[in-house]
């Protein structure tokens, strides 16, 4: 009596045991498919590109800001009580606004340098990280100038509301706003510093 498996293999039948060998696949470092590298390349440059320009675009407006608020702090002199220097949180407010327009606008250089030329002042592992800690310090430091700005301002206004508190209460909305794209600026700050290798 002929086994089955026999009887297909003399006829020309290719039976289970006779398919073809495949290779197995390998788990850690798979092929990948025909493209599909440069495609990822160049997703991870156009999405580094948006984020320069995001960062650049923040700080942009956080110098502005910043330079809003140190001018109309700075010209809130309208004789008598009603000038800034008699008061301690005004005069900590323009000092914090001129640290934000020095650093914001030297900060918004070095970008515009890094996105014209190809060779940058800084290596890109510090660079990344002077930007992280500096946007988070700064923006800090906007956040308390105007915590301390406010309450006075408020009670100013509760009894008297003139030129004086309006330019106030301009020059800290102008530094909370100046905070608000730094904060923004911190964040990609961060994503970067954190896609860095440091291998």
């Amino acid at each position: 009596m002929s086994n089955p498996d026999e009887a297909a293999t003399h006829n020309g039948d290719a039976g289970p045991s006779a398919t073809a060998f495949t290779p197995p696949a390998y788990v850690e470092n798979p092929t990948p498919a025909l493209g599909f590298g440069v495609s990822s390349i160049t997703r991870r440059w156009k999405r580094e590109d948006l984020f320069n320009k995001g960062s650049l675009i923040a700080r942009g407006f956080a110098f502005l800001l910043s330079l809003l608020s140190f001018i109309i702090t700075a010209s809130n002199k309208h004789g008598d009580w009603r000038n800034f220097d008699n008061y301690e949180e005004f005069r900590y407010l323009l000092a914090i606004a001129i640290l934000s327009t020095l650093y914001t606008g030297i900060q918004a250089l070095i970008h515009v340098n890094a996105l014209w030329n190809v060779k940058q002042i800084l290596n890109q592992r510090i660079s990344a990280m002077v930007d992280f800690v500096g946007d988070q310090v700064m923006s800090y430091l906007l956040i308390s100038s105007v915590s301390a700005a406010i309450p006075l301002t408020n009670r100013m206004r509760e009894g008297q509301d003139n030129a004086f508190t309006d330019s106030s209460a301009s020059a800290i909305s102008m530094s909370f706003f100046a905070f608000l794209t730094l904060a923004i600026s911190a964040v990609v700050s961060g994503y970067k510093l954190s896609t860095q290798s440091y291998i």
